[in-house]
C-alpha cells in the first residue's frame, strides 16, 4: 500500500529558486564572507518580495524536494558504506542547528529534523510536513538553513564546494531534457 506521504504524490515546487538560494549562501559561505553578499542578498530580497502566496509555497515545496533529493544522495552514499544515513547525517544537522539560536529556534528543530528522516526514509518531506498542519512563518528560516546544511554535508563528503548544487542543476537539466 501506497504511503500518502509517498514522493509521487508531492508537488516539486520551484526547484530552481530554492536552489539558487540556497547556492547563494553557499557561496557566501565559501567566499570566506562572514555574511551574504550585500548584492547578492538584494536580489534574494526583491526575488522573494516578488512572490505571491503560489509563488511562495512553490519555493517552499521546492526547498522540501532539495531536502529529499540531498537526503536520497546522502542515503546511497551512506549505504554503498553498510552505514545508515539517519545515524549519520541527523545528530550532526541536529547539533549543528543547536548552534544557531538565531537563525533557528530550538522548537523548530524537531520539525526539521522529521523532515531530514522522512526524507531519509524515502517520503515526500513536504507531505509528512503537512499532515501536521500549514507552516509557520517560524519555520521557513529553518527550512532554508536545512536545505542549506544538506548540501554543505554532501559538498564536505565530496570535498567539492560546488557538488550538491551542481549535481541537482544537472539533475534538472537532464529532466527539462526528457
Amino acid at each position: 500500500m501506497s504511503s500518502p506521504c509517498d514522493p509521487q504524490h508531492a508537488p516539486a515546487g520551484d526547484v530552481g529558486a530554492a536552489l539558487m538560494m540556497i547556492d547563494s549562501r553557499l557561496k557566501g559561505i565559501h567566499d570566506g564572507k562572514t555574511g551574504t553578499d550585500p548584492e547578492q542578498q538584494a536580489m534574494i530580497d526583491q526575488f522573494t518580495a516578488s512572490l505571491d502566496s503560489k509563488g511562495a509555497n512553490d519555493v517552499l515545496d521546492g526547498a522540501c524536494t532539495l531536502i529529499f533529493m540531498f537526503m536520497t544522495w546522502l542515503r546511497k552514499a551512506h549505504e554503498a558504506q553498510d552505514k545508515d544515513v539517519i545515524e549519520y547525517v541527523v545528530p550532526s544537522l541536529v547539533a549543528t542547528m543547536r548552534m544557531m539560536p538565531k537563525s533557528v529556534r530550538p522548537e523548530t528543530i524537531p520539525t526539521m529534523a522529521g523532515l531530514v528522516v522522512a526524507a531519509g526514509t524515502g517520503l515526500s518531506p513536504n507531505l509528512w510536513r503537512k499532515q501536521y498542519g500549514d507552516w509557520t512563518k517560524e519555520e521557513m528560516t529553518p527550512l532554508e538553513v536545512t536545505a542549506f546544511l544538506l548540501a554543505e554535508h554532501i559538498n564536505r563528503i565530496t570535498d567539492d564546494p560546488d557538488f550538491a548544487t551542481r549535481t541537482i542543476s544537472e539533475a534538472l537539466s537532464s529532466s527539462d531534457e526528457d
